[in-house]
């Protein structure tokens, strides 16, 4: 039996889109170099288009599909790109139509047999597919001290048990694709405190603390966040790990 959607992010959908951080552009720029052609993207899991839009810098028509009506709702427009809403399983594309596939902090959530299956039926000969997720980020030592403690000490039941995908860089994942080494890319920020605050509010594990606890996991240590951050005016850089899996879909 199949995995069932489950939906972590609409009631987050406004949040998500104004608090989540921006892939690299280079990463958009190489996977549209290794596509075969650059006509057609699908962004599969696309929850509020971050990265749909980026891709139609690069493809004449982007596709991206998400299961939660909410989240594509909220979706940043752009004239090259068509939003649907549908699972990454099933979406609805025609055969072979597409040169690139990705999904972006998605593949985890999937039905990876049957995701897979659609992967190859809408691909063109040649076509690659990209997963692409990111990790825990880092800011100070001090900070990162906190937010660690928050992370995996307060939250760490209330992840879902697919985030350990997450962590391990998608490394835990079947891939059955004929792996693409990809560069490294640097995936950055300059962040005030209060998008440090609005963008932990995005987590999954806070949502779901809060509904079981009914408190805030995020009140219980705002304060030493804020002391640690220091001037909340003052920005800081801010380095998440990014890990991608690419191959050439056979």
């Amino acid at each position: 039996m199949g995995k069932t959607f489950k939906d972590h992010f609409s009631q987050l959908a406004d949040a998500y889109r104004a608090f989540r951080p921006e892939y690299p552009e280079e990463m958009f720029r190489w996977l549209a170099r290794v596509a075969p052609r650059q006509d057609s993207a699908l962004d599969c899991g696309c929850g509020t288009g971050q990265a749909t839009v980026a891709l139609a810098r690069y493809f004449r028509v982007v596709y991206g599909v998400d299961p939660s009506a909410e989240q594509i709702v909220r979706a940043v427009g752009h004239e090259r790109v068509r939003y649907l809403v549908a699972p990454a399983e099933a979406t609805g594309l025609p055969e072979g139509s597409q040169d690139l596939v990705i999904a972006a902090q998605a593949l985890h959530w999937f039905d990876l047999e049957r995701f897979y299956g659609e992967v190859r039926r809408v691909a063109r000969p040649g076509a690659v597919f990209a997963a692409i997720t990111y990790g825990l980020f880092t800011l100070t030592p001090e900070l990162d001290r906190v937010l660690f403690r928050l992370y995996r000490d307060i939250l760490g039941s209330y992840w879902p048990p697919e985030r350990r995908h997450v962590d391990a860089g998608y490394r835990t994942l079947p891939f059955p694709f004929a792996e693409i080494e990809p560069p490294e890319f640097a995936m950055t920020a300059e962040w005030h405190f209060d998008h440090l605050i609005g963008y932990l509010s995005t987590w999954s594990a806070v949502k779901e603390y809060t509904v079981r606890t009914g408190n805030d996991a995020i009140l219980s240590v705002a304060e030493e966040l804020r002391d640690a951050w220091g001037d909340p005016g003052e920005t800081k850089r801010v380095a998440w790990p990014l890990s991608i899996r690419a191959g050439r879909i056979d």
